[in-house]
């Protein structure tokens, strides 16, 4: 059976969706610690409208971080198909990594998303706080199934409360475990 095409938000508003997302839930991959928490992701608008990504993670009291450039696919398309690359940096020479970043739903208030992309290997369940109200989390899971996802795949991401800061703690600054998802492997 064919799945149906994906429906991807349209009229991001990119500002207002800039700042920290928590990641609620993922579909856990090979590359990512079994033990990540706290993942999170703080976006920034550039001044030549590209955004800075910052995806951070810790593992065994260890953050773990990349930074990465998103930007639309398609200026002149509404939709929210954005690409996002990172520069790899443990190799030499450094190379980008691109991959796909679809905004698949946002609320009116821009407090929860939903991204995934066109291979439906990767989804990922966003929110503006670290904690949701488990009758949001099922809508959000229930919005990722329409979309064709399988959502049996779906593993919570422990967070803090509060939030662990950015600056604490040593740093291993290699981020291979987010890259490798960009392949869509």
């Amino acid at each position: 059976m064919a799945k149906k095409t994906m429906t991807v938000v349209k009229n991001l508003d990119i500002e207002r969706y800039m700042g920290r997302w928590y990641e609620i839930a993922s579909f856990p991959s090979f590359f990512q610690p079994r033990n990540g928490v706290n993942t999170r992701a703080t976006y920034t608008l550039n001044n030549d409208g590209t955004v800075h990504v910052l995806n951070e993670t810790w593992s065994d009291g260890k953050r773990d971080y990349i930074e990465g450039t998103a930007y639309k696919a398609d200026p002149a398309s509404d939709e929210a198909k954005l690409k996002v690359k990172f520069y790899v940096p443990p190799f030499l020479p450094i190379f980008p990594v691109v991959g796909d970043y679809w905004v698949l739903y946002i609320d009116d208030d821009y407090q929860y998303a939903v991204i995934g992309q066109p291979s439906r290997k990767y989804l990922w369940i966003l929110s503006r706080k670290t904690q949701i109200d488990e009758e949001v989390y099922n809508q959000l899971v229930e919005k990722a199934k329409e979309e064709g996802y399988d959502v049996s795949k779906l593993h919570k991401t422990p967070q803090a409360d509060p939030p662990p800061e950015s600056e604490t703690g040593p740093k291993d600054t290699k981020g291979i475990w987010w890259i490798k998802s960009l392949f869509g492997k």
